[in-house]
């Protein structure tokens, strides 16, 4: 492992994945098309930060408020989320799915994984928001009178795909402080390139956490 020459990297990295839809538009597909081929990237990306010795990654999947697309979309997405997860089992990270497993919505074959699991060498902390939404996360019950991702620290840097410059509410006590970086490219396009540039103006950020 090596950092590449980077004098200062972000522990903790937030990935919004956006532009799905719209790249498989451009491409004359269907826009429920597009989730399929948001799954790869996402292990390009493992594997660059496990290269690099990033410590945790958390990565938006999908909120309760997409569930409001229609359903062919819905079940694309749903169905990327869990094909993400179970390739994930041949690598070497600490799981961790967060979302609202009450509803229907939020796929049964990721509720075991609501609890952190390690697979292989467990070398990176994954964090996967699924169903997710801040309200539901923000709002404390009698069991958990907490926010419901506490188990994710704060993060570093927030890198968002896809040229919209929006939070859409990811993870709104984690970020509270996260420097964010957007890429025009749509994720599907992901490179690594891309990736670095985030990483290279990282490095160029007066880091004060309001100090």
């Amino acid at each position: 492992m090596g950092n590449m020459g980077f004098k200062r990297l972000p522990k903790h990295i937030g990935i919004i994945p956006d532009g799905n839809r719209r790249w498989a538009e451009q491409r004359g597909l269907d826009k429920k098309d597009g989730y399929r081929y948001g799954i790869e990237p996402g292990f390009k990306l493992y594997e660059i930060c496990a290269e690099l010795g990033i410590n945790e990654i958390t990565f938006y999947g999908f909120t309760k408020d997409n569930t409001k697309r229609p359903k062919e979309q819905t079940k694309e997405f749903r169905k990327a989320c869990v094909d993400s997860v179970m390739n994930l089992a041949d690598k070497d990270a600490n799981l961790l799915v967060v979302g609202d497993t009450s509803s229907e919505m939020f796929p049964k074959e990721l509720i075991p994984f609501t609890k952190r699991t390690t697979f292989g060498k467990g070398i990176i902390n994954i964090n996967f928001l699924v169903n997710y939404g801040w309200e539901w996360d923000i709002k404390g019950d009698n069991k958990m009178p907490c926010f419901k991702s506490s188990d994710i620290p704060r993060i570093d840097l927030i890198i968002r795909w896809g040229g919209r410059r929006r939070l859409s509410g990811f993870l709104p006590i984690q970020s509270v402080y996260s420097d964010f970086y957007i890429v025009d490219e749509f994720w599907p396009d992901f490179m690594p390139e891309q990736f670095y540039r985030a990483l290279s103006w990282y490095q160029t950020q007066d880091i004060t956490l309001g100090g």
